[in-house]
């Protein structure tokens, strides 16, 4: 998802975003211990997408609330 519409998203969109990113991170790491991991390239761009959800909301808490 592109940052410009992560930026027009709700916190509480944010939030239930972060938790499937966080399901989606989680099933990566158990497949690359698995040795099953076939989408290897898929990793860092969950993991630099959950970053980019956490400074979206804390942008958002820091000015002042919810949108």
């Amino acid at each position: 998802m592109k940052v410009s519409e992560l930026r027009q998203q709700s916190l509480k969109e944010l939030e239930a975003h972060l938790l499937e990113l966080r399901k989606e991170q989680f099933n990566l790491r158990m497949l690359r211990a698995a040795q099953q991991l076939n989408r290897h390239t898929q990793m860092p761009k969950v993991r630099r997408e959950i970053a980019q959800v956490k400074t979206i909301m804390t942008e958002i808490k820091k000015a002042g609330g919810v949108q």
